[in-house]
């Protein structure tokens, strides 16, 4: 039920950026790039199996067994521990395509109407 909360959140919030954008930008276009840029981000942090990737690393490719299923239902509850191989991935992914996305979406309208002219 936690997950449904922070996914309805994450949709207003995604929501909230999008007029934003719509209103500074009156570009359809990076409306679109950034709906779909922030629907992609929500789902790759809300929708993986946590439990199973909370495992030690060695274990990914097995699967789960009976002692993991108990490990796992004894640790119900908000994380506290983020791995750090998770972290250095989820920054240089998630940095870089909000960098591209920024660059995108400050475009200069009036240096778009020069190019156009020319």
């Amino acid at each position: 039920m936690a997950n449904d909360a922070a996914l309805r959140t994450s949709l207003v919030w995604l929501a909230v950026v999008l007029v934003v954008v719509g209103i500074w930008t009156l570009s359809f276009k990076k409306v679109l790039v950034t709906y779909v840029l922030g629907v992609l981000g929500i789902a790759g942090v809300l929708l993986p199996d946590w439990d199973y990737f909370d495992r030690d690393y060695s274990r990914w490719f097995s699967f789960v067994s009976e002692q993991d299923r108990l490990a796992l239902a004894q640790r119900s509850g908000f994380r506290l521990w983020i791995s750090p191989l998770r972290l250095v991935v989820y920054t240089a992914v998630y940095g870089y395509a909000l960098y591209r996305w920024w660059l995108f979406i400050s475009e200069c309208r009036a240096l778009d109407k020069l190019t156009q002219g020319v």
